[in-house]
């Protein structure tokens, strides 16, 4: 088969023609590809500012600026795999359980296929669905790159899906193994003293941005590998972990947070982890200012990406 390869810049100016995840063609046929990008556009489990159902469409509009290469090692992966933009995921925006369902079987497809998927969001709750797919024959580890532990138990009286709860969830669902499970970036207000206690005991590692700080870059590194070893792991990458300085475009911004810089080096310091899917959610262009965040979303897209197949 021919490889699949994005739009050349030089002979198609990367804002003309239709606008698809880092100018790759769309193919739907799972059995071509080895990597494949997909939007999943749906916000039902937000709590507090909508939108983040259209970071697909603007995250892949701004990908148009994410040329072939990667600038450190200086090689592509689209020169050693087939990856293309496969749509987007089958959506209920009327109906929560609907959508979780949809998006699990879309992804039971993407698994039966063994086909790598790398999701753009979508609200943090699609990251449930994808899990109940990938995982759903033995848990996964879990890299969490977020300022939320996303853990919590109900919202409003009793409601236990939310994008606050996914991997509440998902350890309760015996999708992930809590002792395999790094959070990175955790900070912001509470709403109570106890609100990290549950992760805790159940075994999750939660680095927060100031143990960052004060264990440095390459301890913590150190620890994530020592955490996840070589077990199948998944990456979700909440945009709101970087500081609402760099990426305001999201539902739920805290500041002190990670520069776009740093989190670039973090990704590129994971790339002897198995992973086997990735996402990066929680873009929310309504509340952006000149596509900063969603032009972020995409380079992080891109990092993980290359991370995930080497070429970083």
């Amino acid at each position: 088969m021919t490889q699949i390869k994005p739009l050349e810049g030089m002979l198609t100016p990367r804002f003309a023609d239709i606008a698809t995840f880092f100018r790759l063609p769309i193919i739907k046929d799972l059995s071509k590809l080895d990597y494949c990008i997909c939007g999943v556009p749906w916000d039902g489990g937000t709590t507090n500012r909508p939108g983040a159902r259209h970071g697909p469409r603007e995250i892949r509009n701004s990908s148009s600026l994410v040329r072939l290469y990667h600038p450190r090692s200086l090689k592509s992966p689209y020169d050693k795999f087939n990856v293309a933009d496969i749509g987007d995921c089958p959506v209920n925006p009327a109906d929560l359980q609907d959508s979780l369902l949809k998006i699990e079987n879309f992804y039971n497809k993407i698994l039966q296929s063994k086909t790598i998927p790398i999701s753009i969001g979508g609200d943090h709750l699609v990251s449930l669905p994808v899990l109940r797919a990938l995982a759903k024959n033995k848990p996964v580890g879990l890299f969490q790159f977020d300022s939320h532990t996303d853990t919590y138990d109900t919202y409003f009286g009793g409601f236990k899906y939310t994008h606050g709860t996914p991997f509440r969830r998902a350890i309760e669902e015996n999708l992930i193994d809590p002792k395999k499970y790094v959070m990175l970036g955790i900070r912001g207000s509470l709403y109570h003293p106890d609100d990290l206690n549950w992760a805790r005991e159940q075994g999750v590692t939660i680095i927060t941005i100031d143990d960052f700080h004060e264990m440095g870059f390459n301890k913590v590194i150190d620890t994530i590998y020592k955490v996840l070893g070589d077990v199948s792991t998944y990456l979700t990458f909440d945009i709101d972990g970087i500081d609402c300085t760099y990426a305001p475009g999201t539902g739920t911004p805290e500041v002190g947070g990670f520069t776009v810089r740093e989190s670039q080096t973090i990704i590129r310091a994971l790339n002897k982890i198995n992973f086997i899917g990735a996402d990066v959610v929680e873009v929310s262009p309504p509340f952006d200012i000149n596509n900063m965040t969603s032009h972020i979303g995409a380079t992080i897209a891109f990092e993980i990406l290359c991370m995930m197949t080497r070429t970083n």
